[in-house]
């Protein structure tokens, strides 16, 4: 007896273990891995808001523009990537060049209404060279519209078309977005109208060079010729920016997609509908980024911060006593990581309105105030900004020459320095120094002759900042003398 109840046994727990692990498996098949969000209500809620637009360059010898015209802006070209030449072109099928006598086509991009008068927010390159602008509401109205103002520093357009009691879009705060948050596209990629496309916030206050008073958010959101100008919402169905710009080595999608925070182009939305224009905050200095040698030699914990490399003769920064060599570390209590992050912060602020600058200057933090002026037409694009050049040789062979009066006269400057003759294998050259580079100064101490630089540099027992004149501008090389 003893040996037949153990097999019943044994049999009794593998019956009633294979229920439960079949119980188990039922439930888990039944339950959803995760929960994706539904777009259908969103999309019926604000599709009605957006629209189509649809750019018809003037015709040939007729002069007549509806934008500025190409006005010499680098980033011009690269956004044409934008335009649309019709409905179902073939990505790897070329446009043919216009010809003097040929007709022309019209680019294609999106928009999105935020009067129920008809004011209208899209990207500039949309519109810039068009001779006539149709915007084709969601009903299928197609209305002619004007352009109310343009922006070439943000790429954002104002436009109006006559109509009434519009639909239009709520606003959103784009800072409330996290890395990671839901956000929906609608536009017009390739000319189909009303295209759904959604994705995450891959990143928040990217920097691009052809835009330095942008804040970009980066998404992964499918976007592509013709969706430029159309809204970026959030889950509420709130807009939070405007689609503008891809990074892209075909000119199509390839997962990184650039949107303009909608606080910033409602801002300049707002200042083209009352006057036309734009006015920005200016601070009046020329800076860089912080690279690890020169943290070192300014006494800063980790690279951050932007290095004053010129301050603006008679701007406000000259006038609150900002210095070249100070670090800028916060504007208004935002931080400064960067060199690309202080513009954005300086610009949105109203000229005649006073800013907190917190920066380091010897090696002590302080806080200055300064009052910010307009931003003058001439001085729209940052000079420097970049990291310094480093050759490739390797590490002092420098030949130090003195700073005639006439070279001293043809780089404007009001004080003396050392010219940089040749360069040899050494740390100066391994610091970026190049023959015909003017040394103004080490750290905060001016050099104005060949023995004075020299004795500088025999003293420094670290990495010490150089201020030096190439071309007309400023910046500051990270030297480590005692590696010679």
């Amino acid at each position: 007896m003893q040996r037949l109840r153990h097999p019943l046994r044994l049999y009794t727990l593998l019956i009633v273990a294979l229920l439960a692990l079949s119980g188990c498996g039922g439930e888990d098949e039944s339950r959803p891995v995760s929960q994706l969000p539904d777009f259908t209500g969103l999309v019926e809620s604000v599709s009605p808001a957006v629209v189509n637009i649809s750019a018809v360059p003037p015709e040939p010898g007729s002069g007549e523009r509806g934008g500025e015209g190409d006005d010499g802006n680098p980033m011009e070209d690269w956004l044409r990537r934008f335009f649309e030449e019709g409905p179902g072109r073939g990505d790897d099928e070329m446009p043919m060049p216009r010809g003097p006598e040929s007709t022309p086509h019209p680019s294609r991009g999106s928009g999105f209404i935020i009067s129920e008068d008809g004011y209208i927010l899209t990207n500039r390159h949309v519109v810039s060279d068009a001779g006539q602008i149709i915007v084709k509401l969601n009903d299928r109205r197609q209305l002619v519209a004007r352009v109310v103002g343009q922006d070439r520093y943000s790429d954002l357009a104002v436009l109006k078309v006559d109509a009434d009691d519009l639909p239009t879009v709520e606003i959103g705060d784009p800072k409330a977005l996290q890395v990671g948050s839901w956000v929906v596209a609608i536009g017009s990629p390739f000319g189909f109208e009303t295209s759904v496309t959604a994705g995450i916030v891959s990143a928040k206050q990217r920097s691009l060079a052809s835009d330095q008073y942008v804040p970009f958010l980066q998404t992964d959101v499918a976007i592509n010729p013709g969706n430029s100008g159309g809204p970026l919402f959030n889950l509420a169905g709130e807009v939070v920016g405007i689609n503008s710009q891809i990074y892209s080595q075909t000119g199509g999608y390839q997962g990184v997609s650039f949107a303009i925070p909608i606080d910033i182009a409602m801002d300049v939305a707002g200042q083209l509908r009352d006057s036309g224009s734009v006015t920005r905050g200016w601070l009046g200095v020329q800076i860089q980024d912080v690279n690890r040698e020169l943290a070192e030699s300014f006494d800063l914990k980790r690279p951050e911060g932007a290095l004053v490399a010129r301050v603006v003769p008679e701007s406000p920064a000259a006038s609150a006593d900002i210095q070249a060599g100070d670090v800028i570390l916060s504007f208004n209590d935002h931080a400064v990581g960067d060199a690309a992050a202080l513009p954005p912060l300086v610009g949105t602020i109203a000229p005649g309105e006073q800013a907190s600058v917190t920066l380091l200057r010897d090696g002590d933090e302080q806080t200055i105030d300064v009052t910010i002026e307009a931003l003058p037409e001439d001085l729209m694009t940052r000079a420097g900004g970049g990291e310094p050049r480093r050759e490739q040789s390797r590490p002092y062979g420098l030949t130090l020459e003195p700073l005639d009066e006439t070279e001293r006269r043809r780089l404007d400057l009001e004080q003396d320095g050392v010219r940089i003759g040749a360069v040899a294998e050494g740390a100066g050259a391994e610091a970026g120094l190049q023959p015909g580079d003017v040394v103004l100064a080490v750290g905060s101490e001016k050099v104005g002759s060949p023995e004075a630089l020299r004795e500088a540099l025999e003293a420094a027992d670290g990495p010490v900042a150089l201020l030096v004149v190439r071309e007309g501008n400023r910046l500051y090389l990270a030297m480590r003398p005692g590696d010679d």
